[in-house]
């Protein structure tokens, strides 16, 4: 049996990609597997340190723009990018795969769940607050934040991951609108920080994840 993605491509950036510059082939690739003329994608990179903001950002909500501000035409507020923390654009047709986005979205925050579990790192869903969270001394705290949008039912942008971002950048803003729970990476949790492992962990769940994406009909399991 074939894997789920073998008609998907999978890149992974060797060097940080700017964001503008990312924003603009991921949407340019959206429109593409929107017409059928390109593949799905999943690409995995990282940024040079943006604050990016989403469609309910608050302008109070940016305390300290130490680093460029760039609107990202998705959901969500005010988020922080920078090395050391994966990030995750997923580009796939629901046209194809069920036109369910909180399907998509509960398999996106599943996906990454099971791949920092890898990491020894035990990530939940929080009721109410979106995004990914773990227990860090004990408090909970966010290491992922999910922010995505869809166009022509086509889905963009995806998932960031803390692994070793320096955490004092995200003193800038406040993150995805939650001023009362701090932000975490598995470096600050004591545990290991390759993006390459990390890569490895999406890809031993990736199937899973598309085969959730893929299930038409019903509520997400």
């Amino acid at each position: 049996m074939g894997s789920f993605l073998d008609d998907i491509e999978w890149r992974v950036a060797s060097q940080p990609v700017d964001y503008a510059v990312a924003l603009a082939e991921m949407e340019a690739r959206a429109q593409a597997v929107a017409l059928g003329t390109a593949r799905e994608l999943v690409w995995l990179l990282e940024h040079p340190p943006v604050y990016t903001s989403g469609t309910s950002a608050d302008p109070a909500e940016l305390i300290d723009p130490r680093f460029p501000v760039v609107d990202a035409g998705r959901g969500g507020r005010y988020t922080y990018h920078g090395p050391g923390q994966r990030i995750g654009y997923v580009v796939l047709d629901l046209n194809k795969r069920g036109r369910d986005v909180r399907r998509f979205v509960h398999a996106l925050e599943g996906w990454v769940i099971a791949a920092l579990g890898q990491f020894d790192i035990t990530a939940f869903r929080a009721p109410g607050r979106i995004g990914i969270w773990t227990l860090d001394h004990g408090q909970e705290a966010k290491i992922g934040a999910i922010g995505v949008r869809v166009k022509k039912w086509v889905t963009m942008h995806g998932f960031s991951v803390n692994l070793s971002p320096d955490l004092s950048h995200f003193g800038g803003i406040v993150p995805c609108g939650l001023a009362e729970f701090p932000v975490t990476s598995a470096q600050k949790l004591g545990k290991a920080t390759d993006l390459a492992t990390f890569d490895a962990a999406l890809a031993l769940g990736a199937d899973s994840f598309l085969e959730t994406v893929s299930a038409f009909g019903g509520d997400p399991v």
